[in-house]
């Protein structure tokens, strides 16, 4: 029979509920305290809670008066028509009593879970989301054979929309915290989860972990060439791959092709080592992204915490500096960190930094070089040579911001500065009657990449009324290899098609330099000047530029010799079959006012000539 007080404890008992929901406490302790004060109200029932999760099996949420082994017995079970009076209750959507255990079908199969407990009948009602879901059940068990009292019903339908209320708000909680501290794509902890991670791991004094990096390689030109579904396809087939990898729950996504994985107890380079390699093993499998098969590729680097940096801003840098000279020297592997990588990275940076601040400033330059005819000495172009005018006015070539040009970005902005410049110079030059018929320019992967190329240099030639046929594109072979080989070929076949001659650039210093000839079909090879310093004296050079010169003849293309330094390397190129060289026996790369007045000069020698009077430019 009712108490006097019970509906004021009731009432008091949802107030206390509802408290705990808006301080944010956990789920299963306000469930806990809801069925210890529900047993209080009416002392003749065992109260439970229980859940389910995405595959519709059981989670035992709360039980204070059952025993552990008891939720254990029913943890995961799936819920369905006949499985005790919670699983049907959830599986049918309504409530379901059943007043005799012992008898019932519902509970067969797992009446031997609760009779020996002395539990006879249990009332199971379940419990709705606002949109109608069923997210778990709220029972009552009792000692007898019988069904529940009025009272009881009133205790019931208040705790089971008690229970709604907590279990929505902890899902929207949950939610919120994965949105917050979890990668969506992936299923990895993200970058703020992360920081988190390694700032903690970093204040334990007596902490041994090391510190993996990993990036994607080319993900941007798989994103360009084939759709960032593909893309995606591989960002996530590389976390899954990670997280199998990595213990759990160090494996991070902290960037768009960027992954991070924490390495616990890891005090020694070697164990350090063996994840890597682990990783790096892990990618070899093919993956299918839309019909396409894909290897996927990672570039590493890795720091030790203590021995590589004791604070976490100061390890995360160091790691970074790896990765950068991992893929900058040995991508697809991985580099651990070293101290002068700090030293030489920071440089880089700097370098960058100025690099940066100069082309804002507008103090790029472009230097020329001529190309000259070694037979009769007739000067048949210029090589476009990118220059820095420093803030005291002192000019710099190129090999003093090398650093620089390894950035994407900077290249990028350094050949869009470039291609305008040397299209106005060629077109004074052609309004002068200049015998300059070409102008060369070097350019990058990053100019590649971009896939926008061909319609830069139309656009800037356009302006300058400079017809296409006197630019030639000079590529290296890091261009070829750096990017996806379809899209270099396009792009190579697209500046052709325009009367754009292309040039390979240091031929001979890369790998498989004449297989390239044939995949990538270029009007000009010029010979790098390390094969023309030893040219005179019989040595094996000689033979390769020699060979080298037959085949470009046999391909129809033209061959420079580059780094000319005196009149014998010139004599002994032009007895080869050589027509075409530049180096400092010629000119010095020189500013753009000064070609007139050098070309002028030129012309005056005697032809036929192979010596010619240098130009004074530095």
């Amino acid at each position: 029979m009712r108490r006097p007080d019970s509906v004021e404890r009731l009432q008091a008992l949802q107030n206390a509920i509802l408290e705990s929901i808006a301080r944010g406490e956990e789920l299963a302790a306000i469930m806990t305290t809801l069925c210890e004060q529900v047993e209080a109200l009416a002392p003749e029932v065992v109260c439970s809670v229980v859940t389910i999760d995405d595959d519709f099996r059981l989670r035992p949420l709360a039980a204070p008066s059952l025993p552990r082994a008891y939720g254990e017995a029913v943890n995961g079970t799936p819920i369905g028509p006949r499985v005790g009076s919670c699983g049907t209750a959830i599986y049918r959507k309504s409530p379901v009593e059943v007043t005799d255990i012992a008898t019932d079908p519902h509970w067969e199969g797992y009446r031997e879970l609760v009779l020996p407990l002395g539990l006879r009948a249990c009332w199971s009602s379940p419990i709705a989301a606002r949109d109608g879901r069923v997210v778990g059940s709220f029972a009552f068990y009792y000692r007898e054979p019988r069904g529940p009292a009025l009272f009881e019903r009133q205790i019931v339908e208040t705790c089971v929309h008690l229970c709604a209320i907590a279990i929505e708000h902890d899902e929207v909680k949950t939610r919120n915290h994965r949105l917050a501290y979890f990668d969506t794509l992936t299923g990895l902890p993200n970058r703020a989860r992360f920081n988190e991670a390694i700032g903690q791991a970093t204040r334990r004094t007596s902490s041994r972990f090391g510190l993996i990096l990993i990036d994607i390689d080319h993900l941007k030109a798989v994103n360009d060439t084939m759709g960032h579904a593909v893309g995606d396809r591989l960002i996530e087939a590389v976390g899954a791959r990670l997280a199998a990898v990595a213990p759990e729950g160090t494996a991070f996504r902290i960037g768009g092709d960027e992954f991070a994985v924490l390495v616990p107890g890891c005090d020694k380079a070697g164990q350090l080592r063996g994840v890597a390699n682990a990783i790096l093993a892990a990618m070899h499998t093919p993956i299918d992204c839309e019909g396409t098969s894909i290897v996927p590729s990672v570039t590493i680097g890795g720091a030790i915490a203590g021995e590589d940096g004791i604070d976490s801003v100061t390890l995360r840098q160091n790691a970074d500096f790896a990765l950068y000279h991992a893929k900058e020297t040995r991508r697809g592997g991985y580099v651990r960190f070293k101290g002068g990588l700090r030293t030489s990275m920071t440089r880089r940076i700097q370098t960058i930094r100025s690099v940066g601040d100069a082309l804002g400033a507008g103090r790029l330059i472009p230097y020329y070089q001529p190309i000259i005819r070694l037979d009769s000495g007739e000067i048949r172009g210029m090589e476009a040579l990118a220059r820095l005018r420093l803030d005291d006015g002192r000019v710099v070539a190129a090999g003093e911001f090398q650093d620089a040009l390894l950035d994407p970005k900077l290249a990028y902005r350094i050949s869009s500065q470039m291609l305008p410049a040397i299209a106005t110079d060629m077109a004074q030059w052609l309004r002068e009657g200049l015998p300059i018929p070409h102008i060369g320019l070097n350019v990058t992967s990053a100019d590649f990449q971009k896939g926008d190329l061909v319609q830069r240099i139309v656009r800037a030639f356009e302006r300058a009324q400079v017809p296409l046929d006197h630019l030639v594109v000079e590529i290296t072979e890091q261009v070829i290899m750096g990017g996806r080989r379809d899209g270099v070929a396009r792009t190579i076949a697209g500046l052709r098609e325009r009367g754009i001659l292309v040039a390979l650039d240091d031929f001979g210093t890369g790998f498989a330099s004449l297989t390239h000839l044939l995949d990538f079909p270029v009007d000009t090879i010029k010979i790098d000047k390390s094969f023309v310093a030893d040219i005179e004296g019989g040595t094996r050079n000689g033979a390769i530029v020699e060979a080298l010169i037959g085949i470009a003849s046999r391909l129809g293309m033209r061959i420079v010799a580059e780094g000319i330094e005196n009149d014998g390397q010139a004599r002994r190129l032009a007895a080869m079959g050589c027509r075409l060289g530049q180096g400092y026996h010629y000119s010095r790369p020189m500013p753009a006012e000064a070609v007139p007045a050098f070309v002028g000069s030129f012309s005056r020698a005697l032809p036929g000539s192979l010596s010619r009077p240098a130009a004074s430019a530095a």
